[in-house]
Protein backbone atom coordinates (compact mmCIF):
# COMPACT_ATOMS: atom_id res chain seq x y z
CA UNK A 1 0.00 0.00 0.00
CA UNK A 2 1.06 3.87 -0.73
CA UNK A 3 2.44 5.29 2.26
CA UNK A 4 0.16 8.26 1.54
CA UNK A 5 -2.54 5.95 2.42
CA UNK A 6 -2.52 6.18 5.19
CA UNK A 7 -2.93 9.31 5.68
CA UNK A 8 -6.38 9.61 4.11
CA UNK A 9 -8.98 10.46 7.09
CA UNK A 10 -12.20 10.38 5.01
CA UNK A 11 -14.72 13.45 6.53
CA UNK A 12 -17.06 12.45 9.49
CA UNK A 13 -19.30 15.15 7.39
CA UNK A 14 -19.75 13.10 4.51
CA UNK A 15 -20.30 9.75 6.47
CA UNK A 16 -22.94 11.28 8.38
CA UNK A 17 -25.49 11.29 5.44
CA UNK A 18 -25.16 7.21 4.96
CA UNK A 19 -25.14 7.06 8.85
CA UNK A 20 -28.50 9.23 8.76
CA UNK A 21 -30.13 7.09 5.96
CA UNK A 22 -29.86 4.21 8.36
CA UNK A 23 -31.97 5.53 10.91
CA UNK A 24 -35.45 4.36 10.92
CA UNK A 25 -36.56 7.14 13.07
CA UNK A 26 -37.95 10.63 12.98
CA UNK A 27 -34.53 12.90 12.94
CA UNK A 28 -33.75 16.35 12.83
CA UNK A 29 -30.90 16.94 10.71
CA UNK A 30 -28.39 19.86 11.75
CA UNK A 31 -25.06 17.77 10.55
CA UNK A 32 -24.89 18.44 6.40
CA UNK A 33 -24.24 21.55 5.18
CA UNK A 34 -26.78 21.24 2.64
CA UNK A 35 -29.63 23.33 0.87
CA UNK A 36 -32.60 22.28 1.75
CA UNK A 37 -34.37 20.51 -0.50
CA UNK A 38 -37.35 22.89 -1.03
CA UNK A 39 -34.22 25.18 -1.66
CA UNK A 40 -33.15 23.08 -4.81
CA UNK A 41 -34.54 24.75 -7.96
CA UNK A 42 -35.61 21.72 -9.36
CA UNK A 43 -38.61 23.13 -11.35
CA UNK A 44 -36.40 25.25 -13.07
CA UNK A 45 -33.70 23.30 -13.20
CA UNK A 46 -35.74 20.43 -15.06
CA UNK A 47 -37.17 22.90 -17.21
CA UNK A 48 -33.71 23.68 -18.61
CA UNK A 49 -32.99 20.21 -19.25
CA UNK A 50 -35.50 19.79 -21.31
CA UNK A 51 -33.76 22.20 -24.00
CA UNK A 52 -30.33 21.60 -22.52
CA UNK A 53 -30.08 18.38 -22.21
CA UNK A 54 -31.86 17.10 -25.63
CA UNK A 55 -28.89 16.32 -27.71
CA UNK A 56 -26.36 13.63 -27.76
CA UNK A 57 -23.61 16.11 -27.92
CA UNK A 58 -25.17 17.37 -24.07
CA UNK A 59 -23.88 13.36 -23.16
CA UNK A 60 -20.67 13.34 -24.86
CA UNK A 61 -16.83 14.59 -23.14
CA UNK A 62 -16.51 18.04 -22.41
CA UNK A 63 -13.52 20.13 -22.75
CA UNK A 64 -11.49 19.36 -19.75
CA UNK A 65 -11.03 23.48 -19.04
CA UNK A 66 -14.76 23.21 -19.11
CA UNK A 67 -17.33 22.93 -21.75
CA UNK A 68 -17.67 26.59 -23.49
CA UNK A 69 -21.37 27.10 -22.95
CA UNK A 70 -20.88 26.93 -18.96
CA UNK A 71 -17.97 29.31 -18.94
CA UNK A 72 -19.65 32.03 -21.32
CA UNK A 73 -22.09 32.22 -19.28
CA UNK A 74 -20.33 32.30 -15.77
CA UNK A 75 -18.05 35.00 -17.18
CA UNK A 76 -20.89 37.07 -17.30
CA UNK A 77 -23.10 36.06 -14.60
CA UNK A 78 -19.22 37.15 -12.53
CA UNK A 79 -19.22 40.85 -14.16
CA UNK A 80 -19.51 43.61 -11.45
CA UNK A 81 -18.97 41.07 -8.71
CA UNK A 82 -15.93 40.66 -6.16
CA UNK A 83 -14.95 37.16 -7.95
CA UNK A 84 -15.24 38.79 -11.71
CA UNK A 85 -12.44 36.85 -14.05
CA UNK A 86 -11.36 36.08 -17.76
CA UNK A 87 -11.86 33.30 -19.10
CA UNK A 88 -7.65 32.25 -19.12
CA UNK A 89 -8.28 31.92 -15.48
CA UNK A 90 -11.42 29.92 -15.18
CA UNK A 91 -11.55 25.82 -14.63
CA UNK A 92 -14.57 24.42 -14.29
CA UNK A 93 -14.33 21.31 -11.68
CA UNK A 94 -16.51 18.52 -10.47
CA UNK A 95 -17.47 20.73 -7.05
CA UNK A 96 -15.61 22.22 -4.70
CA UNK A 97 -13.65 19.43 -2.88
CA UNK A 98 -12.08 18.86 -6.66
CA UNK A 99 -10.81 22.28 -6.80
CA UNK A 100 -8.92 21.85 -3.78
CA UNK A 101 -7.83 18.37 -4.25
CA UNK A 102 -6.13 20.32 -7.73
CA UNK A 103 -4.84 23.02 -5.36
CA UNK A 104 -3.05 20.47 -3.01
CA UNK A 105 -1.81 18.68 -6.09
CA UNK A 106 0.35 21.34 -7.84
CA UNK A 107 1.52 23.60 -4.61
CA UNK A 108 1.76 20.65 -1.28
CA UNK A 109 4.62 17.58 -1.09
CA UNK A 110 5.29 15.53 1.58
CA UNK A 111 6.08 17.51 4.60
CA UNK A 112 5.31 20.88 3.32
CA UNK A 113 3.75 23.17 6.57
CA UNK A 114 -0.37 23.75 5.46
CA UNK A 115 -1.96 26.65 7.83
CA UNK A 116 -5.45 25.73 8.19
CA UNK A 117 -8.12 27.34 10.24
CA UNK A 118 -9.23 25.78 14.17
CA UNK A 119 -11.66 24.76 13.41
CA UNK A 120 -11.85 24.45 9.42
CA UNK A 121 -13.50 22.38 7.11
CA UNK A 122 -13.05 18.45 7.75
CA UNK A 123 -12.61 18.33 3.72
CA UNK A 124 -10.10 21.24 3.11
CA UNK A 125 -7.55 19.58 5.81
CA UNK A 126 -8.30 15.95 4.90
CA UNK A 127 -6.89 17.23 2.15
CA UNK A 128 -4.07 18.33 2.78
CA UNK A 129 -3.22 15.66 4.40
CA UNK A 130 -3.94 12.79 1.98
CA UNK A 131 -0.70 14.43 0.02
CA UNK A 132 0.88 14.44 3.25
CA UNK A 133 0.93 18.11 4.54
CA UNK A 134 1.65 18.77 8.18
CA UNK A 135 -0.79 21.25 9.40
CA UNK A 136 -0.44 24.15 11.48
CA UNK A 137 -4.00 25.47 13.01
CA UNK A 138 -4.62 29.13 13.45
CA UNK A 139 -7.66 30.04 15.85
CA UNK A 140 -10.24 31.22 14.57
CA UNK A 141 -12.32 34.19 16.55
CA UNK A 142 -14.93 36.85 15.41
CA UNK A 143 -13.13 37.74 12.53
CA UNK A 144 -11.79 34.91 11.48
CA UNK A 145 -8.67 33.69 10.72
CA UNK A 146 -6.24 35.12 14.05
CA UNK A 147 -3.94 36.50 11.36
CA UNK A 148 -1.13 38.03 13.72
CA UNK A 149 -1.07 34.63 15.48
CA UNK A 150 0.03 32.69 11.91
CA UNK A 151 2.49 36.05 11.76
CA UNK A 152 4.12 35.21 15.58
CA UNK A 153 3.96 31.79 15.22
CA UNK A 154 5.96 31.59 11.82
CA UNK A 155 8.60 34.06 12.98
CA UNK A 156 9.14 32.03 16.58
CA UNK A 157 9.67 28.68 14.41
CA UNK A 158 11.28 30.16 11.55
CA UNK A 159 9.72 28.12 9.37
CA UNK A 160 6.72 29.62 6.48
CA UNK A 161 3.71 27.53 5.28
CA UNK A 162 3.85 26.40 1.95
CA UNK A 163 0.21 26.98 1.88
CA UNK A 164 -2.79 29.05 3.97
CA UNK A 165 -6.33 27.57 3.10
CA UNK A 166 -9.12 29.59 4.41
CA UNK A 167 -12.97 29.66 4.37
CA UNK A 168 -13.25 33.71 4.43
CA UNK A 169 -16.50 34.40 4.37
CA UNK A 170 -19.28 32.62 6.46
CA UNK A 171 -16.22 30.07 7.42
CA UNK A 172 -17.13 26.35 8.26
CA UNK A 173 -17.64 25.54 10.54
CA UNK A 174 -18.10 28.69 12.67
CA UNK A 175 -19.83 30.65 10.24
CA UNK A 176 -17.68 34.05 10.98
CA UNK A 177 -15.95 36.55 8.39
CA UNK A 178 -12.56 36.87 8.49
CA UNK A 179 -12.57 41.51 8.51
CA UNK A 180 -10.83 43.44 5.51
CA UNK A 181 -8.02 44.30 7.59
CA UNK A 182 -7.39 40.09 8.21
CA UNK A 183 -7.73 39.77 4.44
CA UNK A 184 -5.62 42.50 3.83
CA UNK A 185 -3.01 41.38 6.37
CA UNK A 186 -2.67 37.62 4.95
CA UNK A 187 -2.42 38.83 1.83
CA UNK A 188 0.70 40.99 2.74
CA UNK A 189 2.40 37.95 4.97
CA UNK A 190 1.55 35.33 1.82
CA UNK A 191 3.76 37.69 -0.71
CA UNK A 192 6.33 37.73 2.10
CA UNK A 193 6.35 34.40 2.26
CA UNK A 194 5.97 33.05 -1.57
CA UNK A 195 2.88 31.33 0.40
CA UNK A 196 -0.11 29.91 -1.66
CA UNK A 197 -3.44 31.41 -0.27
CA UNK A 198 -6.51 28.81 -1.38
CA UNK A 199 -9.24 30.71 -0.98
CA UNK A 200 -12.16 28.53 -0.42
CA UNK A 201 -15.57 30.19 -0.62
CA UNK A 202 -18.52 28.54 -1.41
CA UNK A 203 -20.63 30.92 0.89
CA UNK A 204 -20.15 34.47 -0.09
CA UNK A 205 -23.06 34.49 -2.34
CA UNK A 206 -24.97 33.96 0.88
CA UNK A 207 -25.04 36.86 2.41
CA UNK A 208 -28.37 38.43 4.10
CA UNK A 209 -27.11 41.01 6.77
CA UNK A 210 -23.81 43.27 7.20
CA UNK A 211 -22.10 45.02 4.76
CA UNK A 212 -20.07 42.69 1.75
CA UNK A 213 -16.10 42.45 2.52
CA UNK A 214 -14.25 42.20 -0.99
CA UNK A 215 -12.93 38.73 -1.66
CA UNK A 216 -9.52 37.82 -1.78
CA UNK A 217 -9.64 37.04 -5.37
CA UNK A 218 -10.38 40.79 -5.52
CA UNK A 219 -8.14 41.97 -3.24
CA UNK A 220 -5.17 39.74 -4.68
CA UNK A 221 -5.50 41.94 -8.00
CA UNK A 222 -4.39 38.54 -9.77
CA UNK A 223 -1.92 38.20 -8.03
CA UNK A 224 -0.57 34.33 -8.31
CA UNK A 225 0.06 33.10 -5.20
CA UNK A 226 -3.93 33.29 -4.57
CA UNK A 227 -5.79 30.12 -5.86
CA UNK A 228 -9.62 30.41 -5.46
CA UNK A 229 -12.01 27.56 -5.27
CA UNK A 230 -15.94 28.74 -5.51
CA UNK A 231 -18.98 25.92 -6.15
CA UNK A 232 -22.50 25.79 -6.93
CA UNK A 233 -23.27 23.45 -4.35
CA UNK A 234 -24.41 25.98 -1.78
CA UNK A 235 -26.30 28.20 -4.30
CA UNK A 236 -27.77 26.01 -6.55
CA UNK A 237 -27.61 22.34 -5.67
CA UNK A 238 -24.79 19.82 -4.73
CA UNK A 239 -25.50 16.91 -6.46
CA UNK A 240 -24.71 19.14 -9.53
CA UNK A 241 -20.94 18.67 -8.02
CA UNK A 242 -20.10 21.82 -10.61
CA UNK A 243 -17.82 24.26 -9.57
CA UNK A 244 -14.51 26.22 -10.57
CA UNK A 245 -11.14 27.59 -9.95
CA UNK A 246 -9.73 31.19 -10.43
CA UNK A 247 -6.31 30.82 -10.83
CA UNK A 248 -3.33 33.06 -12.79
CA UNK A 249 -3.20 31.71 -16.46
CA UNK A 250 -0.09 29.72 -15.82
CA UNK A 251 -1.22 27.47 -14.35
CA UNK A 252 -4.19 26.37 -16.59
CA UNK A 253 -2.13 23.66 -18.70
CA UNK A 254 -1.03 21.99 -15.15
CA UNK A 255 -4.99 21.94 -14.12
CA UNK A 256 -6.02 20.27 -17.00
CA UNK A 257 -3.11 18.06 -17.19
CA UNK A 258 -4.34 17.28 -13.49
CA UNK A 259 -7.90 16.60 -14.11
CA UNK A 260 -7.40 14.56 -17.04
CA UNK A 261 -6.09 12.28 -14.82
CA UNK A 262 -8.18 12.15 -13.08
CA UNK A 263 -11.82 12.80 -14.23
CA UNK A 264 -10.95 13.41 -18.03
CA UNK A 265 -13.67 16.25 -17.53
CA UNK A 266 -16.66 17.81 -15.38
CA UNK A 267 -20.01 15.98 -16.08
CA UNK A 268 -21.13 17.56 -19.09
CA UNK A 269 -24.92 17.27 -18.15
CA UNK A 270 -24.36 19.15 -15.15
CA UNK A 271 -22.44 21.69 -16.62
CA UNK A 272 -25.03 22.50 -19.61
CA UNK A 273 -27.81 22.72 -16.95
CA UNK A 274 -25.70 25.30 -14.45
CA UNK A 275 -24.83 27.18 -17.96
CA UNK A 276 -28.56 27.50 -18.68
CA UNK A 277 -29.99 28.28 -15.24
CA UNK A 278 -27.06 31.09 -15.38
CA UNK A 279 -28.13 32.42 -19.60
CA UNK A 280 -31.52 32.73 -18.89
CA UNK A 281 -31.15 35.27 -15.32
CA UNK A 282 -32.34 32.74 -12.73
CA UNK A 283 -29.42 32.78 -10.21
CA UNK A 284 -30.07 36.48 -9.05
CA UNK A 285 -33.76 35.90 -7.75
CA UNK A 286 -32.74 32.46 -6.72
CA UNK A 287 -30.28 33.88 -4.13
CA UNK A 288 -32.29 36.82 -3.06
CA UNK A 289 -35.09 34.12 -2.11
CA UNK A 290 -32.25 31.97 -0.63
CA UNK A 291 -30.92 35.04 1.21
CA UNK A 292 -34.03 35.72 3.16
CA UNK A 293 -34.97 31.92 3.67
CA UNK A 294 -31.74 31.35 5.47
CA UNK A 295 -32.08 34.46 7.65
CA UNK A 296 -35.35 33.76 8.54
CA UNK A 297 -33.49 30.20 9.76
CA UNK A 298 -30.29 31.53 11.30
CA UNK A 299 -33.12 33.86 13.37
CA UNK A 300 -35.46 30.86 14.40
CA UNK A 301 -32.16 28.53 15.56
CA UNK A 302 -30.55 31.65 17.97
CA UNK A 303 -34.08 32.12 19.11
CA UNK A 304 -34.44 28.36 20.06
CA UNK A 305 -30.74 28.17 21.35
CA UNK A 306 -31.24 31.02 23.63
CA UNK A 307 -34.38 29.61 24.82
CA UNK A 308 -32.83 26.11 25.65
CA UNK A 309 -28.82 26.83 26.27
CA UNK A 310 -28.41 30.42 27.47
CA UNK A 311 -27.42 28.68 30.73
CA UNK A 312 -24.82 25.53 28.89
CA UNK A 313 -23.56 27.80 26.03
CA UNK A 314 -22.50 30.14 23.22
CA UNK A 315 -22.41 30.89 19.97
CA UNK A 316 -21.70 32.80 16.64
CA UNK A 317 -24.01 35.23 14.88
CA UNK A 318 -23.32 34.73 11.11
CA UNK A 319 -24.31 37.58 8.60
CA UNK A 320 -24.74 34.40 5.85
CA UNK A 321 -23.98 31.17 5.13
CA UNK A 322 -25.46 28.06 6.61
CA UNK A 323 -23.70 27.46 10.17
CA UNK A 324 -23.47 28.09 13.95
CA UNK A 325 -20.48 27.24 16.06
CA UNK A 326 -21.94 26.13 19.61
CA UNK A 327 -19.62 25.82 22.11
CA UNK A 328 -20.48 24.77 26.02
CA UNK A 329 -19.27 27.12 29.12
CA UNK A 330 -19.13 24.09 31.26
CA UNK A 331 -17.44 20.85 29.42
CA UNK A 332 -19.89 18.59 27.54
CA UNK A 333 -18.33 15.90 25.59
CA UNK A 334 -20.08 16.30 22.39
CA UNK A 335 -18.80 13.14 20.58
CA UNK A 336 -20.70 11.29 23.41
CA UNK A 337 -23.42 13.64 23.31
CA UNK A 338 -24.10 12.64 19.33
CA UNK A 339 -25.37 8.66 19.66
CA UNK A 340 -27.73 10.21 22.94
CA UNK A 341 -28.73 13.05 20.49
CA UNK A 342 -29.14 10.67 18.11
CA UNK A 343 -31.62 8.65 19.86
CA UNK A 344 -33.45 11.89 20.67
CA UNK A 345 -33.37 12.46 17.20
CA UNK A 346 -31.68 15.02 16.35
CA UNK A 347 -27.74 14.84 14.44
CA UNK A 348 -25.06 17.53 14.36
CA UNK A 349 -21.00 17.39 13.65
CA UNK A 350 -18.89 17.29 16.78
CA UNK A 351 -16.25 19.72 17.37
CA UNK A 352 -13.45 17.56 16.77
CA UNK A 353 -14.50 16.66 13.36
CA UNK A 354 -13.48 19.86 12.45
CA UNK A 355 -9.84 20.12 13.87
CA UNK A 356 -7.05 17.17 13.36
CA UNK A 357 -5.68 18.03 16.80
CA UNK A 358 -8.81 17.52 18.17
CA UNK A 359 -9.39 20.65 19.79
CA UNK A 360 -12.66 21.13 20.30
CA UNK A 361 -14.29 18.56 22.40
CA UNK A 362 -16.48 21.21 23.99
CA UNK A 363 -18.19 22.20 20.61
CA UNK A 364 -20.67 21.60 17.84
CA UNK A 365 -21.50 22.72 14.73
CA UNK A 366 -25.10 23.18 13.67
CA UNK A 367 -26.59 23.70 9.89
CA UNK A 368 -29.41 25.69 10.11
CA UNK A 369 -29.71 26.11 6.18
CA UNK A 370 -31.25 22.62 5.46
CA UNK A 371 -33.92 23.13 8.30
CA UNK A 372 -37.48 25.09 8.32
CA UNK A 373 -38.20 26.72 11.42
CA UNK A 374 -40.65 25.01 13.34
CA UNK A 375 -38.31 21.87 12.72
CA UNK A 376 -35.40 23.70 13.61
CA UNK A 377 -36.97 24.68 17.46
CA UNK A 378 -38.11 21.06 17.49
CA UNK A 379 -34.45 19.63 17.11
CA UNK A 380 -33.00 22.29 19.71
CA UNK A 381 -35.30 20.96 22.39
CA UNK A 382 -33.95 17.55 21.09
CA UNK A 383 -30.76 18.20 21.60
CA UNK A 384 -31.56 20.44 24.92
CA UNK A 385 -33.03 17.06 25.99
CA UNK A 386 -29.46 14.93 24.92
CA UNK A 387 -27.60 17.26 26.79
CA UNK A 388 -29.79 16.52 29.97
CA UNK A 389 -29.89 12.85 29.67
CA UNK A 390 -26.26 12.79 29.01
CA UNK A 391 -25.18 15.11 32.30
CA UNK A 392 -27.90 12.75 34.11
CA UNK A 393 -25.98 9.28 33.37
CA UNK A 394 -22.81 11.05 34.78
CA UNK A 395 -24.30 11.82 37.70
Amino acid sequence: MAARASHMIGSPIDSSTSLLAAQTHDIVRFAMGSPAAEAIPTEVLTEIAATELKGADAFDYAATEGDPSIREALLRALEGTSDETSADRLTITAGGMQGLDLACKLFVDPGDLVVVESPTYTNGSGTALSYQAELLEVPVDTDGMDVEFLAQEVERTGRAPKAIYTVPTFQNPSGTTMSLERRRRLLELALRWGSVVIDDDPYGLLRFAGTDVPTLHELAEGDPLVFSVRTFSKIIAPGLRVGWVDADPSLQPLLIAAKQAMDTCTNLPAQRLVAGFLREGHLADHLVTQRAEYQRRKVAMQESLSEHFADLAHWTDPEGGFFLWVSFDQPVDTEALFEVALAEGVAYIPGNAFSPAKRFPHDLRLCFASTAPDRIREGVARLRAAVDRLQESAT
